[in-house]
């Protein structure tokens, strides 16, 4: 299979209940950052700040079991962990299934955090 060239290509070949989720996240995203932009790094679907090639803001994908919100970076989870009880997590990691997804307020406050560590 090849690999998508767009996020919307990306989410159509995904189950419904998955691409469902992930274009809810993909639409909190871009709410958040609306300066972002769509690319795709580490082979997921994410956004960039910035002018050129930016900064990585997030990222999203979906695996065989679960959905994930992958940050980059270890530390920003670990500042969640009182608000990311109950979902799985792994550095820069934050793993969420379709009938559990992430609150679109943490999702915000999420991606307002790694703004504010990009500057």
């Amino acid at each position: 299979m090849a690999k998508p060239e767009t996020h919307d290509a990306y989410l159509a070949a995904l189950p419904a209940d998955q691409r469902a989720a992930l274009m809810a996240l993909r639409d909190q995203i871009k709410a958040a950052a609306p300066q972002a932009r769509e690319v795709f790094s580490y082979g997921v679907p994410a956004f960039r700040i910035g002018p050129g090639t930016g900064k990585v803001l997030v990222g999203y994908a979906a695996m065989r079991a679960h959905c994930g919100l992958y940050v980059f970076e270890g530390e920003l989870v670990a500042r969640f962990a009182d608000k990311l009880a109950g979902f799985s997590t792994a550095k820069g990691t934050i793993r969420f299934t379709p009938d559990a997804p992430l609150p679109a307020a943490l999702v915000a406050e999420i991606v307002a955090a790694r703004l504010a560590e990009l500057g």
